[in-house]
């Protein structure tokens, strides 16, 4: 069991950041956010996967003029991603945008900062404060490390303390995992705001996920972590696909269905791997409100233990299959019909849990 950093929770959209909340998902737009059909598509693609938070860039005006029009046609709250313009943050505001990434040190004048501060701080609209190695003021902090990272994050979180604004979310991001896991330790230890994780830059589907889920995974058990974005080059609802395992996996994320499967090996009498991919493509359709593991074993030594001990099992041998459900045996079936049997047992379940939480 995970023991969570004590922090303060800030509303962002109605979705909470910190204190006692579940660990949040966020993925970011790929589209250009002045192209609003295209945005509110994505936008509402990366929903239904999942995504609890959707941040979008705001580069130009244009992008600013059409955040109100995605706002109404979205569900999911919106991050308008903010640098070097405080007018643009200004125009995000006023659009209604749910809250603000700032960069330390992209908008310069500390006067503009309080500006875009006191106008936040007036509609409650959180600020993260996103510091990034690849943009870190060199200059003043000198190269990349953990140390410089946090600095630059405090220097702009005291400028909106001075405010006495405290609706902050604080990112420490960078392509170096060890250099990312330290920042965020040495943060824990100042401040007790919430935090986003991350590891930036990660890099392509498989070595991304890998990257992100050494970094992000390491900070989730040492209890920091209070919403996330797993950043990849690929399609973005990959990030949320990949966040939201990853969570389950550190048992942060309630609800969905886990697939248990064996790496397969020579005493594999069935044909594992496209009975787990189509067990996985039947069911993922399936949403429950409770963790439901399903287990697809093939051979007889860890097979049947593994079932059993998923709340849906099959053990697959010879040319016929042992189901089971909570524990039970349920019988033999063959080998063409185990998928159906197995996704049968699924939806019974599924369906029983539905019926719970009705009841309840």
């Amino acid at each position: 069991m995970i023991t969570r950093r004590k922090t303060r929770m800030v509303n962002v959209g109605g979705v909470g950041i910190g204190g006692e909340t579940p660990v949040s998902l966020q993925s970011m737009c790929t589209t250009r956010t002045h192209d609003i059909d295209a945005t509110v598509r994505q936008v509402n693609e990366l929903a239904a996967a999942g995504a609890d938070i959707v941040r979008v860039a705001v580069p130009h005006h244009k992008d600013a003029a059409a955040l109100a029009d995605i706002r109404a046609q979205v569900s999911v709250p919106l991050v308008a991603d903010i640098h070097f313009s405080h007018t643009l943050a200004l125009e995000s505001i006023e659009a209604g945008i749910d809250k603000l990434r700032l960069n330390p040190g992209n908008i310069r004048d500390p006067g503009k900062i309080r500006e875009v501060v006191r106008a936040a701080g007036e509609r409650k609209i959180p600020i993260r404060v996103g510091a990034n190695a690849g943009s870190l003021d060199v200059s003043k902090y000198g190269p990349p490390c953990p140390e410089a990272l946090v600095r630059s994050a405090l220097d702009e979180v005291r400028v909106l303390e001075d405010e006495g604004f405290h609706d902050i979310v604080i990112s420490l991001k960078s392509f170096d995992v060890p250099a990312t896991i330290e920042a965020y330790r040495l943060m824990a230890e100042i401040v007790d705001y919430p935090f986003h994780l991350g590891i930036t830059e990660a890099g392509l589907l498989f070595e991304g996920t890998i990257r992100s889920s050494a970094g992000i995974g390491a900070m989730l058990a040492m209890g920091m972590g209070d919403t996330l974005r797993v950043s990849l080059t690929a399609d973005p609802v990959e990030e949320i696909r990949v966040g939201s395992e990853l969570l389950k996996c550190m048992e942060l994320r309630e609800g969905g269905i886990t697939i248990v499967a064996c790496p397969s090996c020579g005493r594999c009498e069935i044909d594992l791997q496209a009975t787990a991919e189509a067990v996985k493509a039947r069911v993922a359709h399936i949403e429950t409100s409770r963790p439901l593991r399903v287990a697809v074993m093939g051979c007889v030594v860890n097979g049947p233990g593994e079932a059993r001990t998923a709340d849906v099992g099959l053990a697959g041998g010879a040319g016929v299959g042992l189901i089971f459900a909570r524990g039970e045996a349920l019988g033999r079936v063959s080998a063409d019909a185990m998928v159906d049997e197995l996704v049968l047992q699924v939806e019974r379940l599924a369906a029983e849990e539905l019926g719970q939480d009705a009841d309840s």
